[in-house]
């Protein structure tokens, strides 16, 4: 006897829910509906060909499509072709342009030395403030690893515009490890591949979309109003959203876009952040040097500027600090009270997400699912097993000079420490 299809809600257009559909509706099991209450889909992973230029514009700021991951990488080229790209990010500081993330070349010029590898090595490790000998907040923990000077040029400016806070507001487990290189590899990206599809990112998720049992439906919110319609949900929306913030609202940070248009080659580079306190921007990105096999004689730029999210905007970067974390610990416990509802994606899970990890835990969630009939509450757990507060164990004085913010995302135009890398998505 032949199993009804079951219908299936699925709230967001990204990557989460294009991936997750596509994947049920191949399985013949589902009939699958797709909300997104933009005009579009791909969610922040938007990409569209600009009017006047003709350069494609990622609307939501720049992605990077890197992974290591062979099945993701394999996925994502069923779709669309992939141009070669290698990011590559400057940073405009006090001393000038240098290369990021901090390499053999930008010690060598910063310091106006020669060394080797070695030589590098053991100069950087001169340089950290061994007074900290028990790290407990960012700064402290940067000024321990690297010290003042390149703590100060590189990190401080730059990410206090990008999280708003101070050091002493972070834990110093935010930054596990400096994204230091001894040697002239500049590449942000240590993945195994690296790459920008040729028909930009929308493109990929309407082919993903591209099924028979897959209704989608564009400018169309869903609420968990609407959950009693179908057999099982999958929500890739805000966690605290689908509760409507009863709790109080978890914590993001928001972006805004100032766009301006230039000839010719405006700044040289795809992406330059600007790490001085003083240039109220984070950064700048020029958007035809994302599609390095093009040509275009007008650039089209974005200087990029980081907020607190207010009802209302785009949440881009989950916060996640002590008291954020302690409101996602309710909310989680909320969670596990609905039947038929599975929060998936970075604004489901609380968490940032890059698109190759959104596209792997996809396939991975959808894989279990069928081979189990059955679907957990999270596509992964927002939260660790006995979680311990990321606080600072007590307030201390500034080390030396001011106290000083700089969490891991001074490195959000590309580099690595356990923050997002493909620029948003």
């Amino acid at each position: 006897m032949n199993r009804r299809r079951q219908d299936v809600a699925i709230a967001g257009a990204g990557f989460s829910g294009a991936v997750l559909a596509r994947e049920l509706a191949l399985s013949g099991r589902y009939r699958i509906t797709v909300f997104d209450e933009r005009p579009h889909v791909a969610g922040n992973c938007h990409t569209k060909r600009d009017d006047a230029s003709d350069v494609m514009i990622h609307t939501y700021g720049p992605h990077i499509f890197h992974t290591s991951r062979e099945d993701v990488w394999q996925y994502v080229n069923q779709f669309s072709a992939f141009g070669p790209y290698t990011n590559r990010v400057k940073a405009h500081t006090s001393r000038g342009v240098f290369s990021l993330p901090i390499n053999l070349l930008t010690i060598n010029q910063f310091f106006g030395k020669k060394m080797s590898p070695a030589e590098a090595r053991a100069f950087v490790a001169t340089l950290g403030d061994k007074s900290i000998t028990d790290p407990q907040t960012f700064e402290e923990q940067a000024l321990h690893m690297v010290g003042r000077d390149l703590y100060d040029a590189f990190f401080y400016g730059y990410t206090k515009k990008q999280w708003g806070v101070e050091p002493s507001e972070l834990p110093a487990s935010i930054l596990k490890r400096l994204p230091l290189r001894f040697n002239y590899d500049d590449n942000y990206y240590d993945s195994r591949y690296q790459g920008i599809p040729l028909e930009g990112y929308t493109t990929i998720v309407e082919k993903i979309l591209e099924h028979e049992a897959i209704e989608l439906r564009i400018g169309e919110r869903f609420t968990s109003a609407m959950k009693g319609s179908f057999d099982h949900v999958f929500y890739s929306g805000p966690l605290d959203a689908w509760f409507d913030h009863r709790l109080g609202r978890l914590g993001y940070r928001s972006l805004v876009f100032d766009r301006f248009e230039d000839d010719g080659d405006y700044q040289g580079n795809p992406v330059i952040n600007y790490c001085e306190e003083s240039v109220p921007f984070t950064r700048i990105t020029e958007h035809k040097h994302f599609a390095p096999w093009e040509s275009h004689q007008s650039t089209v730029c974005f200087r990029e500027f980081s907020k607190q999210m207010e009802p209302g905007d785009i949440p881009y970067y989950p916060i996640r600090l002590a008291k954020d974390k302690e409101l996602l610990s309710r909310y989680v416990d909320l969670a596990r009270t609905e039947s038929d509802v599975t929060f998936i994606g970075r604004l489901g899970t609380y968490r940032y997400l890059d698109m190759h990890m959104v596209i792997g835990e996809t396939l991975d969630l959808a894989k279990q699912g069928l081979a189990e009939d059955r679907w957990p509450v999270f596509s992964q757990e927002p939260l660790p097993t006995n979680v311990v507060s990321e606080q600072p164990k007590g307030r201390r004085e500034p080390t030396s000079k001011k106290r000083r913010q700089a969490p891991s995302a001074y490195l959000r135009g590309g580099a690595t420490t356990k923050v997002p890398t493909d620029s948003v998505h």
